[in-house]
């Protein structure tokens, strides 16, 4: 034991506390959710936070999906269909994706890195409130937006806010001011986050933990902190420059006053593609961690994962004027975009070769998790292989403004970040409330979202190569995209149905679920040595480590992992 962990705590001192405090009420257990500054706390806030935003989102696509169910269709107004898709795309990635993903990294990096609390619980508690109040702020924008004569209301210029549609003359009233004060004070949010959590990796880890023993959830995590504070940065300021235009006449965006419209979408999509990878890699965390566990192995590879998750962060920021194709830049930046675009591809490729390396000859166990991350793998396959097909210049030039592109970021964005946000959510449910989800709803959750999402995005594929343009609130009967509207709408039903069970499945559970114990997946990082919940202070000693699998140490002292790496 003493050859792989000595943590007083995993035994004895994690036991229950002798004294009996008097019960809360309700007021005092509300309050002191509010004034916490306890990591585990502000973690599951944020994840609550992100999983109302979840389903708010989730309903405005059920209605952009009712309006393009058939042509011709009036169900929403072309103001407000374009209101919802504004309001979607801004939902899933600044409010949905971002909160999560900072939620379980605020949740976990301490426990599986063996520390206490976050470097700094103040500025941690001031990140998250940050947030809910930018994530607040845009949402008043349907009640606190419209201007005179009632024009504007929510934003309606897109979730990337393309200049000229921003401008005084095209976005009348307050409605775009409020997504831009909204989201920059989420992105406030975002980097004090992001700086907490590097500044925690760096400087708190358990003695024994180097960084080649550290867990790849907090590499990943460090990693994806990193490019936080490289890539919000710039989207802050191309933002005060547009609420410059907006209110002082200054002129970065006017074309017609010599400002450029395509200096926005630089400085957008310097933010906006590493963006992508900032969501993606925390799901690569996830998986990193659900599958060696279920298939009973070490991760394949750890030095070269943690390679390719730098590689990848490298290179993504090179490749955002991928996006950029129909603009009409020079035939030397298209060449190099799509080269750096392709390059991506090398890193990620090398991880999904790692996770099957993994599984392979494992003794596979098909628990919830594992099935949402098996998954992942295939899901992300297709959206890299789509991804590489839009990377060649003269097809996106093509397709760029089609659904083809609306369903390859969904496989991108859904199939692969919100399928891991579900496996982590079945995976360390357990460890957050010391109850299992129930197994058999996960199932149903799991293979009614899977068919719903195929319905809906491999169906989405083919009329944007039919040429269905994307941001259109309607469309002609007789183009051929009838029929395949009517499926992606089919599909949405059922994704919205396999949502509802997961709502009922927490809800349950934390009721009633089964107990789950300190280890119910028999795991072997740090956070499984504390009970479930842990308490405030995590570990009553700080534990010392000398491999990657520390309770594998400790579980099998006579084959430690230490031995061997």
């Amino acid at each position: 034991m003493n050859d792989a962990l000595t943590t007083g705590e995993i035994g004895s001192a994690m036991t229950s506390g002798s004294a009996t405090a008097a019960q809360p009420t309700v007021f005092d257990s509300i309050q002191s959710w509010l004034v916490t500054v306890d990591h585990k706390k502000l973690g599951l806030m944020y994840i609550m936070y992100g999983l109302v935003f979840l389903l708010v989102g989730g309903m405005e696509a059920t209605l952009i999906r009712i309006q393009l169910a058939v042509p011709d269709n009036h169900f929403l107004s072309p103001q407000v269909f374009n209101q919802m898709f504004t309001m979607h795309g801004t939902t899933m990635v600044f409010l949905v994706g971002m909160p999560i993903i900072f939620g379980f990294a605020n949740y976990l990096v301490p426990l599986i890195i063996g520390a206490r609390d976050l470097a700094f619980p103040r500025l941690n508690a001031f990140g998250l409130w940050l947030s809910v109040f930018g994530g607040l702020l845009l949402y008043f924008s349907f009640v606190g937006a419209p201007g005179m004569a009632g024009a504007g209301g929510a934003p309606d210029v897109g979730w990337f806010a393309y200049a000229p549609l921003t401008g005084k003359a095209f976005s009348k009233g307050h409605s775009t001011d409020y997504w831009i004060l909204g989201t920059m004070i989420g992105g406030f949010g975002s980097i004090a986050a992001a700086a907490n959590i590097i500044t925690t990796i760096l400087c708190m880890r358990c003695p024994g933990m180097t960084l080649r023993k550290m867990p790849l959830l907090a590499w990943l995590n460090l990693v994806m902190c990193g490019m936080v504070l490289l890539c919000v940065s710039p989207l802050t300021a191309a933002q005060i420059m547009l609420l410059l235009d907006r209110f002082v006449g200054s002129h970065f965006f006017d074309t017609q006053a010599g400002g450029s419209a395509a200096l926005w979408m630089h400085f957008f999509w310097i933010f906006g593609h590493p963006e992508v990878y900032i969501l993606i890699i925390p799901a690569f965390a996830f998986a990193s961690e659900i599958i060696p566990v279920f298939s009973r192995k070490a991760i394949f590879g750890y030095p070269v994962m943690v390679g390719a998750t730098v590689a990848i962060a490298f290179v993504s920021m090179s490749v955002w004027a991928h996006h950029m194709f129909t603009v009409g830049m020079t035939s030397t930046g298209n060449t190099f975009f799509v080269v750096s675009t392709m390059m991506v591809g090398i890193p990620t490729g090398i991880k999904i070769f790692n996770w099957l390396g993994t599984m392979w000859g494992g003794k596979l166990r098909f628990a919830t998790p594992m099935i949402f991350s098996i998954a992942f793998l295939f899901q992300f396959l297709i959206a890299g292989l789509t991804g590489i097909m839009l990377a060649c210049a003269p097809w996106d030039w093509q397709l760029n403004d089609s659904y083809f592109l609306v369903a390859h970021f969904h496989y991108t964005l859904a199939g692969a970040l919100v399928f891991m946000i579900f496996a982590a959510i079945y995976y360390w449910f357990p460890k957050a409330t010391g109850r299992l989800l129930s197994e058999r709803l996960g199932k149903w959750h799991f293979w009614l979202f899977a068919i719903g999402f195929h319905v809906t995005f491999d169906t989405m594929h083919i009329p944007g190569i039919l040429g269905m343009p994307r941001r259109v609130y309607t469309y002609q009967a007789g183009r051929g995209w009838d029929l395949l509207n009517l499926i992606c709408t089919i599909g949405v039903a059922f994704q919205a149905i396999a949502t509802l069970i997961l709502v009922v499945n927490i809800i349950w559970s934390l009721r009633k679920g089964r107990p789950a114990g300190n280890d119910p997946w028999d795991a072997w990082t740090l956070e499984w040595a504390a009970t479930s919940p842990p308490r405030e202070y995590n570990f009553a000693e700080i534990p010392t480590v000398r491999s990657r699998r520390p309770l594998w140490d400790l579980k099998h002292p006579g084959d430690p992992d230490w031995k061997y790496e």
